[in-house]
């Protein structure tokens, strides 16, 4: 096991009614708030309501964003840096799944920072103050309302940066399980493929000693394989939402990577497929996870392929080794195809157009993966999802 610094400063409400520390929390923070949120649907749910009258009874005064993108614009967190100097807000309260907290995030950090925004996508060594950022989780995913990272695009240039800084940890985090019953099933699908890619992304290394990690990971992935279809088909299933929203917190608060020295593989691949065709990241992760996972096998990997149907899927042990770890493979994409996730990037209307391009952008962020790999390599993968 690597050594490593474990701090995670964010205070977590989670239950039916927490949003009942929503008033109290800004408060700590400051008077003047910027609400950011997405589509509208907490509108429609009342959350928006709710939120609004706990802001006029704690006398906070609020100015809005609205319409957070699901792959979040740099253009709509140059739009909230705007909307907090000219109102001085003091607190960003995010209420929304992941896209929306990763806005707020860098918005919070933006508004110090005298040049462009998207510099600190470039170079989050520039990140050197935040605003303080309360959040209230409405979909499970990304775990960006207990994370360090946060993900932005410049559509324009087709480039989605993933981030990560200690000033984007979320001082407060209200999870109240409730407000992810109105989440559509194909939301909920890939909020679960993207639970389960940030821990295999973990899983899957050659640090030795890390047994915690490894048997925490895989605790947690059979979580979502257990709630996950409950979830899908049943919405409204507290049980299985509150066990999907504590373990998308869990799989990349860092208890599961810290001390495991890897560098992600899927995700760097997945933010070319979303940087440039717009898709949910969790969709990518679907499509990619399977084939990468064929692609790297072999002798040298074989063990953790082995270790991981054993432990998470329940394949016999006295099986070939081979046979263990194909299976475990086609299990992965099987269960997510389960969910009516697609399997290949015909089906989500990609083909070959980019890959050159979006191979070459990839490559130098998985030269300290749990396999290497090269731009010839991130083709080869892609071809082979189509």
């Amino acid at each position: 096991m690597d050594n490593f610094y474990f701090h995670i400063p964010t205070e977590v409400y989670f239950g039916k009614g927490q949003i009942g520390q929503l008033g109290p929390a800004v408060k700590r923070l400051g008077t003047r708030a910027l609400l950011v949120y997405g589509g509208g649907s907490i509108k429609k749910t009342g959350l928006y309501q709710t939120v609004q009258a706990i802001f006029g009874q704690n006398v906070i005064d609020c100015v809005e964003l609205g319409g957070v993108e699901p792959n979040p614009r740099i253009e709509t967190v140059r739009r909230g840096v705007s909307l907090c100097r000219q109102h001085k807000t003091d607190v960003i309260v995010a209420v929304g799944g992941g896209s929306v907290i990763d806005c707020a995030k860098v918005i919070s950090t933006a508004v110090g920072y005298d040049g462009d925004a998207w510099d600190l996508a470039l170079n989050p060594g520039l990140i050197t103050g935040a605003l303080p950022v309360i959040t209230v989780l409405t979909m499970a995913a990304t775990g960006s309302e207990m994370d360090h990272f946060a993900v932005i695009s410049d559509m324009k240039t087709n480039n989605k940066a993933g981030i990560a800084s200690q000033m984007f940890y979320p001082r407060v985090s209200i999870l109240d399980p409730e407000y992810t019953f109105t989440v559509p099933k194909e939301q909920t699908a890939a909020g679960v493929a993207d639970i389960m890619s940030h821990l295999l992304e973990n899983y899957f290394s050659f640090v030795s000693g890390a047994a915690v990690q490894r048997r925490l990971a895989e605790a947690l992935l059979k979580i979502c394989i257990q709630y996950g279809p409950i979830a899908y088909r049943e919405p409204e299933n507290y049980e299985a939402r509150a066990n999907i929203m504590w373990a998308s917190s869990l799989a990349i608060d860092g208890i599961t990577s810290r001390g495991v020295n890897v560098s992600s593989s899927a995700h760097p691949m997945e933010h070319q497929l979303s940087g440039y065709y717009d898709i949910t990241h969790g969709v990518g992760l679907a499509i990619l996870t399977p084939h990468w996972m064929r692609y790297v096998l072999s002798e040298k990997t074989l063990r953790n392929f082995v270790e991981y149907g054993v432990n998470v899927w329940g394949i016999d042990v006295g099986r070939p080794p081979m046979e263990i770890a194909n299976e475990a493979i086609q299990k992965t994409g099987d269960f997510w195809r389960s969910l009516g996730l697609p399997s290949t990037l015909h089906e989500v209307g990609i083909n070959e157009e980019h890959f050159g391009v979006m191979a070459e952008k990839a490559a130098p962020l998985l030269k300290g993966a749990f396999c290497p790999l090269a731009a010839d390599d991130v083709r080869a993968i892609f071809r082979a999802a189509l």
